[in-house]
């Protein structure tokens, strides 16, 4: 076949590939009739990728592999029978490789697959350490409330750092919880002024800040923003779930849904121009 010929084929395949009008198996068939000299073409498809890496690894590879499965597996099996001293290391060893790979990956350009090596960090520094909490302590509040503090700070930080907006937000989250912990244990039947006296506050002081920022970082302005609309509805939340008898809490939720829509159309021009 005329080599002319043959490039506008691949092309007009390639073309039919990057469109999906064909399946990847059936446009990597083609592709691979028509290549020169019976090289093949690395498949598009992620089980064509798997087969061909598989394919062209050495012995060395396989055996770093089955190694790494087996210490992996090791440590999921016998993990209750380490001691606390070496199952903090251990959990903080595996978010560190799983926070590393994930930034090798964004480095990359495969941002979604970057994002998805830190969330299961940070899912793994969770949940090991409620675990270890769990396991190792007397099951007292100051305690959970110590390392969500934690990780609040690390991962507010780690958000900023990293320019990863929910991360942040969740460090917001956490630090919230540890707040409404602390006001559940040190009070005693607060009415139900005080609780707002507790939160609105402290809505206001992070919309200042989301306001003192915004020249700094659109989107730490961005995420501060939603934590003042957050702590706004914090009151409620906390009535809802903490108070046993909450008092008139369908009332203070349409009062505060109220002046917050009033407040957001009142103020629209100076808050979208924030976080915008």
């Amino acid at each position: 076949m005329d080599q002319e010929r043959r490039k506008v084929i691949i092309r007009e395949i390639e073309h039919w590939q990057r469109s999906k009008l064909l399946p990847d198996q059936y446009c990597d068939f083609l592709l691979n009739l028509y290549l020169d000299d019976g090289t093949e073409r690395t498949p598009s498809s992620i089980a064509g990728k798997t087969a061909a890496m598989v394919q062209r690894s050495r012995g060395i590879q396989w055996v770093y592999t089955i190694g790494l499965i087996s210490l992996i597996c090791m440590i999921v099996l016998y993990f209750n029978d380490f001691p606390s001293v070496l199952q903090i290391p251990v959990i903080g060893l595996g978010v560190a490789a799983l926070l590393r790979v994930g930034h090798r990956k964004r480095k990359a350009q495969k941002e979604s697959v970057g994002l998805a090596w830190i969330a299961a960090a940070m899912l793994l520094m969770l949940g090991g350490g409620l675990y270890v909490l769990d396991r190792h302590t007397d099951g007292s509040w100051m305690w959970l409330a110590g390392f969500l503090g934690l990780c609040a700070v690390f991962w507010i930080i780690y958000g900023l750092a990293t320019a990863i907006p929910l991360l942040h937000l969740c460090g917001w989250a956490a630090a919230m919880m540890v707040y409404a912990l602390l006001l559940y244990r040190l009070t005693e039947e607060p009415a139900w002024y005080d609780i707002q006296l507790f939160w609105v506050p402290v809505a206001c002081l992070f919309a200042w800040a989301s306001w003192l920022v915004q020249r700094l970082s659109k989107q730490a302005s961005s995420i501060l923003f939603v934590g003042a609309l957050l702590l706004w509805f914090m009151p409620e939340v906390y009535h809802a779930v903490l108070v046993e008898e909450p008092v008139m809490l369908q009332l203070q939720l349409i009062a505060k849904l109220v002046v917050a829509g009033l407040l957001l159309y009142t103020l629209r021009k100076k808050w979208i121009a924030w976080v915008a």
